[in-house]
């Protein structure tokens, strides 16, 4: 079957790519890897538990 090229031009294909998931993934392992770092710092500095240098 051999399309034309109207109906090429008609065709819609998949807006999320495999790469676009990975993508956002990645994103939100970094944001959740940002919250244990700041929630760790914040905890320790009110915890008074801090290395003094």
């Amino acid at each position: 079957m051999i399309l034309k090229d109207n109906e090429l031009k008609s065709i819609n294909g998949g807006s999320i790519t495999a790469t676009f998931l990975n993508a956002i993934v990645k994103g939100l392992s970094l944001l959740i890897e940002l919250g244990k770092s700041l929630g760790s710092s914040i905890r320790r500095i009110t915890s008074g538990t801090t290395c003094k240098i």
